[in-house]
């Protein structure tokens, strides 16, 4: 898995960084939303101004610990990119890529 992109969390629960791939550099900011069901994202993905992807909270089996499940997607993308939004030792959060 690799990284992609690497976030800061604010005050108010927003995530402000960036996502970098061979074909995509975006300053990103990861936001809470609200529910419209229980299978609505948590969070909403945008990048100058445009929604290109979704988050939800989730937890480690093995630790509990919190983290974020991605979808991001965009009519220029081949395929949706799926990712995982962890905190390091450090408080940085990485958002890593899978497939």
């Amino acid at each position: 898995m690799a990284q992609i992109g690497s976030f800061t969390r604010g005050e108010n629960g927003v995530y402000i960084g960036e996502i970098r791939t061979l074909t995509l550099r975006v300053k990103a900011t990861i936001r809470p939303c609200e529910h419209d069901t229980d299978k609505s994202p948590d969070h909403r993905v945008s990048a100058n101004g445009v929604e290109f992807g979704a988050a939800w909270t989730k937890s480690a089996r093995e630790t509990g610990a919190h983290y974020l499940s991605l979808k991001l997607d965009d009519p220029s993308f081949p395929a949706p990119i799926y990712a995982t939004l962890i905190q390091s030792d450090d408080g940085e959060h990485k958002l890593i890529w899978s497939r």
